[in-house]
């Protein structure tokens, strides 16, 4: 019954990746902003590592099991998952880049180089221990290796997301709370259960199947999710935001005034981002209202979804 049960599994993780890597590509093809692509490495990237380094281990300890010594078989995926480590780093590595861009930031090639010699002197510190075989139980090592990292790099990354960076971006505050809820939750998804795993094969498929329905969430999320796509379409049959503007005889001083509205900033924001009085703002965003033929925000950003497309 066990083995049936993880041959469901594989194919739902199949079925999940492939998904997923398919929206991430549909909306690359469709967006412009860099955190679109750095979005479609990360899901190629962590599924790679899943089906390379976890499900990997599975096939060799279920397959090769009757042909080969047992300690000679552990040795072997034990060096499998470890082989599969660098796609988790570079996987994590294009999610803090995502959060970064995705937040108005930029990462810099300090960052960058910052996060692969950090990264890559724990993978040889961990290979060490494993390769020489030192009283470390290899399962421990991993397990600890991957709640932690997971740990630091998922709140990094949904706190850089919550935050807002100096330049503009079209993800709205709404969209930033869900991310940040999102990618927290499904962190702890994957991680409980590979908490408590020692050698259960139970946990270690509930661990497969969240961590695989864990990383689809992304892509799920930016495809159907978000109130705000519409500004980095790049085909489509909908005005573009200029040609909303053209629409509505909104002036380019209102038409920033809109897309920070849109960006969910209060009117004492906008006014301390563009630099301009608390007062202009109020009259600007009325001027708007007018034009638009709206009575509130809301109206305003749904008559933009509307007008845009969603």
């Amino acid at each position: 019954m066990l083995h049936y049960l993880v041959y469901l599994i594989f194919i739902l993780s199949v079925a999940l990746s492939a998904g997923s890597i398919v929206l991430a590509s549909r909306l690359k093809g469709k967006f412009s902003p860099a955190y679109i692509s750095s979005l479609l490495y990360f899901e190629v990237f962590i599924f790679t590592f899943g089906f390379y380094g976890i499900w990997g281990r599975v096939i060799i300890d279920s397959f090769l099991s009757p042909f080969i010594a047992a300690d000679l078989i552990s040795h072997f995926s034990d060096i499998s998952l470890l082989l599969g480590l660098p796609f988790l780093v570079f996987a994590w590595l294009m999610f803090l880049k995502f959060s970064f861009e995705l937040s108005g930031r930029r990462f810099t090639g300090w960052n960058f180089t910052v996060y692969l010699v950090t990264n890559f002197t724990i993978l040889i510190v961990v290979g060490y221990l494993i390769v020489k075989n030192l009283s470390v139980n290899p399962i421990v090592l991993y397990k600890y290796y991957f709640i932690i990292m997971s740990f630091i790099y998922s709140l990094s990354g949904a706190l850089i997301i919550l935050s807002r960076g100096k330049k503009r971006t079209e993800i709205h505050d709404h969209d930033r709370n869900i991310l940040f809820s999102g990618i927290i939750i499904s962190m702890l998804m994957q991680c409980t259960p590979l908490f408590f795993y020692e050698s259960q094969e139970v946990l270690g498929i509930v661990f497969i199947f969240l961590f695989f329905t864990g990383n689809t969430f992304l892509p799920v999320f930016m495809t159907y999710g978000t109130l705000l796509p519409a500004f980095t379409r790049q085909h489509d049959n909908n005005l573009s935001f200029n040609e909303f503007c053209k629409k509505f005889t909104v002036s380019p001083r209102e038409s920033d005034i809109v897309l920070e509205i849109c960006n969910g900033l209060s009117n004492k924001e906008i006014a301390e981002k563009l630099f301009i009085s608390l007062q202009t703002v109020k009259d600007h965003t009325h001027h708007i209202y007018i034009k638009t033929n709206v009575k509130s925000r809301v109206q305003l950003i749904t008559l933009v979804k509307e007008e845009i497309g969603s």
